[in-house]
């Protein structure tokens, strides 16, 4: 009685097959993305405000944080400053709010989007960054 076989290299064909199907498979469907967007915005926010934390003031003050929340008028003098210094820590695709007790600057924040935040108290009330991509 003859048995059939199937030759060792047929086999060794069908599994090498499965096993490049696999991993074809596992790169083409893969797994969904993280969503990145908040924790980047985040980032964004708080180095932003580390970096302004830090920033000498422009006439009086230990920051220029502190120097802005001093008093209305410091942030009157200094509102366009501010909006300056802080267009050009953040990236072009990100717009910007910083709320501060004696107002704000930047672009209104719009409903809907993410947003990454960060607050900086001073000795005269918190500075709240909020950034969004654009």
């Amino acid at each position: 009685m003859y048995r059939a076989q199937l030759p060792l290299s047929l086999v060794e064909v069908a599994l090498g097959t499965v096993l490049i199907l696999g991993v074809a498979l596992g790169f083409a469907l893969g797994t969904p993305a993280p969503d990145t967007q908040e924790p980047q915005l985040d980032a964004y926010a708080s180095d932003t405000a580390a970096l302004l934390a830090n920033d000498p003031p422009r006439h009086s003050g230990a920051t220029r944080l502190q120097e802005i929340v001093s008093s209305p008028t410091a942030f009157d003098r200094e509102r366009d400053a501010l909006s300056n210094r802080v267009a050009r820590i953040l990236p072009d695709n990100v717009l910007f709010r910083v709320e501060t007790p004696h107002g704000a600057v930047g672009t209104p924040t719009p409903q809907g989007v993410s947003t990454g935040t960060a607050t900086v108290p001073t000795g005269h009330g918190s500075v709240q960054i909020i950034v969004w991509y654009a």
